[in-house]
């Protein structure tokens, strides 16, 4: 009995142990204690208003949500920095009258970021995502929302996981 409760014990404090270097977003430790994300214009051709400021706000929340790391305006231990280069709307699939069936709009974020603490992980890299949508609808309110939330939640999820996770 003694050696079942030792054993128990001993894989009780082992669990314990290990979770303190990985949590449930992926990250592991993160020797940060802040950071900062910079305002990414739109320098884009075609320009959606209000689209930088969103993204700008989505990358914070994501980060936010998913570390226990503290936004700050400036000397941050993490930075993210960057813009809007491309914001394209392009046809994918055509009828048999050669009209456009599904469009898609395809965005892409360059982003710079810089670890204080840690050179060796700062990295320049583009992140491209797309939406298709049917070309019969117009990307404005509705569509032009649900496009915008799927394109910036997969580039945001993508740059938290290069420059965070590790993946």
């Amino acid at each position: 009995m003694k050696h079942i409760k030792f054993i128990l014990l001993s894989i009780i404090i082992v669990s314990i142990n290990s979770c303190s270097v990985y949590n449930f977003t992926g990250t592991g430790k993160i020797d940060a204690e802040t950071f900062q994300v910079g305002f990414f214009q739109n320098n884009a051709e075609i320009i959606e208003p209000g689209i930088d400021r969103t993204f700008t706000l989505e990358l914070q929340d994501l980060i936010q949500n998913q570390t226990n790391l503290n936004l700050v305006k400036n000397g941050a231990d993490l930075t993210y920095e960057g813009e809007i280069v491309d914001y394209r709307i392009s046809p994918m699939t055509a009828t048999a009258d050669q009209r456009a069936a599904q469009n898609r709009l395809t965005i892409r974020v360059n982003v710079r970021f810089t670890n204080k603490k840690k050179e060796t992980d700062d990295f320049e890299k583009p992140f491209t995502f797309f939406y298709d949508y049917p070309a019969e609808q117009q990307l404005t309110g509705a569509t032009l929302n649900s496009a915008l939330k799927e394109i910036f939640e997969r580039i945001t999820q993508d740059i938290f996981n290069e420059s965070l996770a590790k993946w």
